[in-house]
Order: structure tokens, then C-alpha cells, then sequence
């Protein structure tokens, strides 16, 4: 294979591509691996282009063995890639490198192993609880009513909270495996709205909470009622729970406009709440599996910290967005951007 082949073969590749020579030095590279390691890397001696010791490494171990070898290359913004080097031996002699980003997939495989953490720890702490009520009620308890009736109590609810985990879970399950599927079910948006306020409206009244309507969208939306109905359910219910006692939460609705960031025309829905609100520098983390602002105070009203996160996943499936604003001492408020539809 000639040089001009050669050349013609790595500028084709999807991969970051270089072959370096038999005097050690670069001899052609294609423009996907000048981006990975800079300009003037045809030339350059591929010690002082590579520079990490397990890359050169793998390299100098190719050319001695005539075998291919893999390592793993560190790029600037903490890109990883996966670099593998083998020898040419038709025609021009040398080393091929390539480099193959594996950034997302390192990154999916970290949240799934945090993932499956964070699951097994929700789990096992009430079921530690469960089992050691259950060994009380079975030894020293077994004959106390009094305490057999508190045990009982606390056994409900740790399983009431396993059940809404494991709700949280299938729930988030489904709405993940619809991603690519748009909703196309039209839904009367105002309509929906007063529904979900007039369904937690006895919730409200337990805390001397209010639920305000301002709703001036009259607006039809292409999507899921039952999934739609769970993002503004679930922003309500935080609400009035962490808003706290005589809490005043307002849903507003606004007619559609164009939202520059969907590059549409959008319909908002706020849910705002006069509560005590939490410091900004939570915002960006809120929709995280599992990230609590206060994971004390949210696990003892119940929270698994699951909600928000499929908030965030329903919406997406829906093409919107979601902002989010609060500061300690002055409420929060959640805003929804949904895509009216195109009649």
C-alpha cells in the first residue's frame, strides 16, 4: 500500500487516525486527530505528539512485538478515549493509531453503577428498619401491645415508602423506553390544569395551604394526558410539601408564544410558591436521580428523590424545557415550556 493510499484510507476513517513512521514520526494524520492533539502533527516525532506514558508505552511495545496493543488516551475537557495501535507491514511500515472517544459511554456506565447505589441504599434502609421492628415484635415486644401498635405504625410507613420507590422507578422505566416516541394524544392544556389543582385541593386544606389558578392559555397540546398530568402533580405536591404551613402555590398558564430556546412557539405553565425556597446553587443538580436540596427533611415526609427527575425525562419526551428560580426565604418557582400544536 503506498503512502498516497494510505493517506487517502485514514482521512476516510470516523476515527481520530495517524501512522506514524518507521523513523518515529507522524507521516499522516486526518483532521479529526489534529483536533485531539493539535496542528503540525504530520512530521512531528509521535513521543512529543503523544506524550502519555501508557500511550507510548502501548506504542514502543507494538513496534518491538509486531502485536496490537490498547491503552487508554486522556484528551483536554477529561475526553477519554480508547486508543489502539497496530503495525503495518504491506507496502509503507509503520504504526497505526487510532483513537475511539468513549467519554458517554464511560459516563452512562458511571451513572448506572451510581444508579444501582443509590437504589440499593433507598432500599435497605427501611428494610433494615422492617426487619429489626420484625425481630423486636417476634422477641421482647411479642406481648406488648402498646409498643406492637408503634412498631406496626413505623413498619407502614417504611414499606408505604419501598412501594413509592419502586412506583418511582417503574415509572421512570417507562417514560425512558418512550423517549423517541413523540405523544401525539391532544390535550386540552387549562383543562388539565384545573383538574390536577381541584384533585390536590384536600391536600391543600390539611396545611392550610392554597392553590391559586390563573390559567389564560386556552391552548391544545400534542401529549401524554396521564404523563402530563404527573409533571404538574408532582410540581404541586412539592410545593405545598416543602412550601410548609398556610403556603400559597399558584398555577398560571400564558397563551403561546415563541420560545427562542425551542425554536417554537411555546406554551408556559409556572407553578410558584410563596415557601421558604432553597439557595440557587441546588438548581442546576435538581433534576439528578435521587438529589435532595435537604435529604434529612425530604426523607422523613417521604420524598425518594426520584420526582423531578421524571418530571425532567416527561418533558423531554414532550420536546419542552424546564426553568427553575428560587432564593432562600423567597419561594421557588418552576416554569414548564411546552410546544403547542402546529393546527
Amino acid at each position: 500500500m503506498s503512502l498516497v493510499q494510505i493517506e487517502t484510507l485514514i482521512k476516510a476513517l470516523p476515527l481520530a487516525a495517524l501512522v506514524i513512521g518507521g523513523d518515529d514520526r507522524v507521516i499522516v494524520s486526518n483532521e479529526k486527530a489534529i483536533n485531539v492533539l493539535g496542528d503540525g502533527l504530520t512530521g512531528r516525532n509521535y513521543i512529543t505528539a503523544l506524550r502519555q506514558p501508557d500511550v507510548l508505552q502501548a506504542i514502543e511495545q507494538c513496534i518491538k512485538d509486531k502485536q496490537t496493543q490498547t491503552t487508554h488516551f486522556l484528551g483536554e475537557g477529561e475526553i477519554k478515549f480508547d486508543l489502539r495501535c497496530a503495525c503495518l507491514t504491506d507496502g509503507i511500515k509503520g504504526v497505526l493509531v487510532t483513537l475511539n472517544d468513549i467519554t458517554e459511554i464511560e459516563k452512562s456506565a458511571q451513572l448506572h453503577s451510581n444508579f444501582v447505589a443509590n437504589v440499593s441504599h433507598e432500599l435497605r434502609t427501611p428494610l433494615t428498619s422492617v426487619m429489626g421492628f420484625i425481630e423486636t415484635l417476634q422477641g421482647p415486644a411479642k406481648d406488648d401491645r402498646k409498643a406492637s401498635e408503634r412498631f406496626l405504625a413505623i413498619m407502614a410507613d417504611e414499606t408505604a415508602r419501598m412501594n413509592c420507590l419502586v412506583d418511582d422507578l417503574l415509572s421512570l422505566s417507562r417514560v425512558e423506553a418512550q423517549s423517541q416516541r413523540r405523544p401525539s394524544e391532544r390535550v386540552t392544556l387549562d383543562e388539565l390544569l384545573a383538574s390536577v389543582a381541584h384533585r390536590l385541593g384536600r391536600k391543600a386544606e390539611e396545611t392550610n395551604a392554597s392553590i391559586n389558578l390563573k390559567l389564560k392559555s386556552n391552548e391544545i397540546l400534542l401529549g401524554d394526558t396521564d404523563q402530563l398530568r404527573q409533571v404538574f402533580t408532582n410540581l404541586i405536591e412539592n410545593a405545598l410539601k416543602y412550601g410548609g404551613e398556610g403556603v400559597a402555590v399558584t398555577l398560571a398558564s400564558a397563551p403561546a408564544l415563541y420560545d427562542a430556546r425551542l425554536r417554537e412557539n411555546a406554551v408556559r405553565i409556572s407553578v410558584r410558591d410563596t415557601g421558604a425556597g432553597f439557595n440557587p446553587i441546588h438548581i442546576p443538580r435538581l433534576t439528578e436521580r435521587f438529589y435532595r436540596v435537604d435529604s434529612h427533611r425530604s426523607r422523613e415526609m417521604g420524598g425518594v428523590g426520584l420526582g423531578l427527575a421524571i418530571v425532567k425525562h416527561i418533558i423531554s419526551r414532550h420536546r419542552g424545557r424546564m426553568d427553575v428560580k428560587s432564593a432562600v426565604g423567597q419561594g421557588a418557582e418552576f416554569t414548564v415550556y411546552l410546544p403547542s400544536a402546529k393546527m
